[in-house]
Parts: structure tokens; sequence; C-alpha cells
């Protein structure tokens, strides 16, 4: 991808997170007991968690959207998408329902395979970082 594209490209990729995010958020907010049983056992006050969890969701949807914190708010997801991992891990292998989501591994390998994407996708959507399709200085730093 050239350098050009690159703006409208992160543009929407920024909308998409706001919408993934944000959906996510609000189902956490109203659906907080779905998540309970993915919840790793070493997590103190599970619901507690996935309500700041949903918050923090809805929060960082609404930061990409202003310029100011557009960049903290990338950085943030990233650290999300890496800090429930291990409830992602738990879901998979402890085979836990939680209805509308299948408990195949047609859905969790994806899902698992994913998470280094997700890490990339909010870098990536602002400018935080270029690979792999600039070149020279990433920003970070």
């Amino acid at each position: 991808m050239n350098q050009e594209g690159a703006p409208t490209t992160r543009r929407w990729m920024r909308w998409a997170m706001i919408v993934v995010y944000g959906a996510i958020g609000l189902v956490h907010l109203v659906s907080t007991d779905a998540f309970l049983p993915i919840m790793p056992d070493w997590v103190p006050q599970p619901r507690l968690v996935v309500v700041a969890t949903g918050l923090c969701e809805l929060a960082g949807a609404v930061a990409l959207m202003t310029n100011r914190l557009r960049r903290l708010a990338g950085f943030l997801f990233a650290l999300y998408a890496v800090c429930v991992f291990p409830a992602n891990l738990k879901h998979a292998f402890d085979h836990i329902s939680v209805p509308p989501i299948p408990d195949s591994w047609w859905y969790h390998a994806p899902r698992l395979a994913l998470q280094p994407v997700m890490v990339w996708w909010a870098l990536y959507a602002v400018h935080a970082i270029d690979w792999p399709f600039g070149r020279g200085r990433t920003g970070i730093g």
C-alpha cells in the first residue's frame, strides 16, 4: 500500500474500531453475566472487571473520535487486546458455552489467531506504527 492511501485506510480502520468496540462495550454492560464464565479464576471481582472493560471500550471508542485522545486510545486498545487474551484462552480451552458464540474451534482458532492482528490494527489505525506498509520511522518513541 502506498502512503497516499494510508490516511483513508486508517480513518476507515478507526471507524470500524469505533463500531466494534462501541458494540462490544454495550454488550459488556447489558449482558455482564454472559462474560463471567470466561473470566480466569485469578481475576478479582470479575463482575466489576467486566463492567469496567465495557466502560473502557465505550470510552475508547469515543476517544478514537477525538484528535487529542486518538493516539492514546489506540495504545490502550492494543494493550486491551493483550489483556483479554487469557479470557479468550479460557473460553476456548475450557469449552465454555457463551451463546450465541459457538463452542467450536471453527470460532476459537481464528479468534485466538486474530488477537495479534487486533493489537496491530489498534496501533496502525492511530498511526503509531506504519508496518508493514511504511518505510522509515514508525512514530513510536
